[in-house]
């Protein structure tokens, strides 16, 4: 028998812009401590093996900020603190409800795009 596969993987963005730049930041002085959070929380309810949270760079949708995604769903969760993410560790993750007042606005997360139109888009 083999290692068994993980049931979702959670993408943690943790991108900090330097000071002063106009672009908002996943990762504030606020919120540093989020993705340490989120592990010790899944280490807590045994599942880290099954559910684990993953650093990613920018998942471009900072004014949302703090991100992250779970998958599979492609559920990007937005404004992220550390009730929130109980909630989506409890609800989502163990219970396997989508918390989707935590979800990101469809305006900001429209459906996925194919490689290839992707090119298209871009001329290509």
């Amino acid at each position: 028998m083999g290692i068994p596969q993980p049931a979702f993987y959670i993408f943690k963005c943790e991108q900090s812009a330097p000071p002063g730049m106009p672009k908002p930041s996943c990762v504030t002085p606020e919120t540093q401590d989020l993705f340490q959070y989120t592990a010790q929380k899944l280490m807590k309810e045994g599942i880290m093996m099954t559910a684990p949270i993953v650093r990613t760079s920018c998942l471009n949708r900072c004014s949302a900020g703090p991100v992250m995604l779970v998958e599979p769903g492609h559920t990007m969760y937005v404004g992220l603190n550390k009730e929130k993410i109980d909630r989506i560790i409890e609800e989502h993750i163990i219970g396997g409800k989508v918390v989707q007042e935590y979800v990101i606005d469809s305006e900001m997360w429209d459906d996925p795009i194919s490689p290839a139109d992707a090119k298209k888009q871009m001329g290509m």
